[in-house]
C-alpha cells in the first residue's frame, strides 16, 4: 500500500468562463468541484493506476465533509481526522477563449499540534506496512516546518522509501530527514539552492540530504540525479492540455515503481509517461491510462555523463 499524506487539503472548485477579462465581471457557464489539494491528486492517480493507496489529510467544516464525500464516490479509500478549522478552497478559473489558466489558493486553516498529532499517529500506525510513503504540498498554518520530516523520518526508521514534493522551508527541512525522492520543478530548486542549473541544483539538494531528485522541467522533460548518477526524460511529442496536475501525476508515477523497487531509470520514465498522460485528464488528478500505455515505451531515457555527477 502506498500512503498518500496531504497536509493541506482543499476542495478545488474549477469555473469556466467564456473569457477572463481583469477588472470586468465574468459569468460561469460551468462549474466543477472535487476533492483536491497536492497529495490527495497523487492518490487519485495512484488509485486510477491500480495501485493500493490510503489518502491521509486534517479536514474540516462544510468543504471538508465534500472532500470526504468526493473520495468516497470515487472509491478512493482514505482515513480523514477532522481538525476546527474550515478545509480551504483552490479556485482555477479557465478561460474558453484562448485555454489560459488562472489560479487562486486560499492558505488553509490553521492546524492545532494536537490535530497534526493525529496526522503524524494515523502515519505511525500504518507506515511500517506500506511500501511507499508520500508527503506533498504545503503545509497549512501551524504546522512547523518540519512536519513532514518528522514524517519522513518514520518512514525512514521503518525502511519505507518516502517520497517529498513540497516547497519553501518545508521542502529545506524535509531534505534533511533523507527522503528517498524529492520532486522539486526548477522554481522550487532555485528558491531552495539558490541555483537556476538543474543539474547543479539537484547536486546541490542531494548535499542536503535527498537521496535521488527529480526535477520537473515542465515540456522539456525531467532530469533525475542520483548517487552517481543521472538521467534526463522526455516525451517524443508535447501534448497541448492541461497541466495542473502534471507534477501531481509523475510523483504518482514515480511511487508506483519505487513500490515495486524498479531502478532509477524506470521510476524516471513511469514519473515521466503517467505526467505526459495527465495533460489529456480534464481536472487534476485525471490521467489517460490508454495513453499512459501506449506511450510508456515512448518515453526517451538518456543517461547524463558528467563528472559533476560524482560529487
Amino acid at each position: 500500500m502506498i500512503l498518500v499524506v496531504t497536509a493541506n487539503p482543499a476542495l478545488d472548485v474549477t469555473y469556466t468562463v467564456p473569457a477572463l477579462i481583469p477588472g470586468a465581471m465574468s459569468r460561469v457557464s460551468s462549474v466543477h468541484r472535487r476533492a483536491g489539494g497536492k497529495g490527495i491528486n497523487v492518490a487519485r492517480v495512484l488509485h486510477a493506476l491500480g495501485a493500493p493507496t490510503l489518502a491521509l489529510a486534517p479536514c474540516g467544516g462544510a468543504d471538508g465533509r465534500l472532500v470526504g464525500a468526493d473520495l468516497a464516490a470515487a472509491g478512493l479509500p482514505h482515513e480523514l481526522s477532522t481538525i476546527a478549522g474550515p478545509t480551504r478552497r483552490t479556485v482555477t478559473i479557465l478561460s474558453a477563449a484562448d485555454g489560459t489558466v488562472t489560479l487562486v489558493n486560499e492558505p488553509g486553516p490553521v492546524v492545532s499540534a494536537c490535530e497534526w498529532d493525529a496526522v503524524v499517529s494515523a502515519v505511525r500506525r500504518r507506515v511500517s506496512r506500506s511500501s511507499v510513503l508520500v508527503c506533498a504540498g504545503s503545509l497549512p498554518p501551524g504546522v512547523p516546518a518540519d512536519g513532514y520530516a518528522e514524517l519522513i523520518d518514520l518512514a525512514r526508521r521503518a525502511g519505507v522509501p518516502a517520497v517529498l514534493d513540497t516547497s519553501g522551508a518545508a521542502l529545506l527541512a524535509g531534505i534533511a530527514a533523507g527522503p528517498a525522492l524529492v520532486k522539486p520543478n526548477a522554481e522550487e530548486l532555485r528558491a531552495v539552492t539558490g541555483t537556476a542549473d538543474p543539474l547543479t541544483g539537484a547536486l546541490a539538494m542531494r548535499a542536503l540530504g535527498a537521496r535521488t531528485v527529480f526535477v520537473s522541467l515542465g515540456a522539456e522533460g525531467m532530469l533525475a540525479v542520483t548517487d552517481g548518477a543521472a538521467w534526463r526524460a522526455g516525451v517524443p511529442r508535447r501534448l497541448r492540455g492541461n497541466t495542473t496536475g502534471a507534477g501531481d501525476a509523475a510523483v504518482a508515477g514515480a511511487a508506483l515503481e519505487l513500490a515495486a523497487r524498479s531502478p532509477w531509470p524506470e521510476v524516471l520514465r513511469s514519473a515521466v509517461s503517467v505526467s505526459s498522460a495527465s495533460v489529456l485528464g480534464a481536472y487534476a488528478g485525471d490521467v489517460d491510462l490508454d495513453h499512459h500505455r501506449r506511450e510508456h515505451g515512448a518515453v526517451i531515457v538518456e543517461e547524463i555523463h558528467a563528472a559533476r555527477v560524482d560529487v
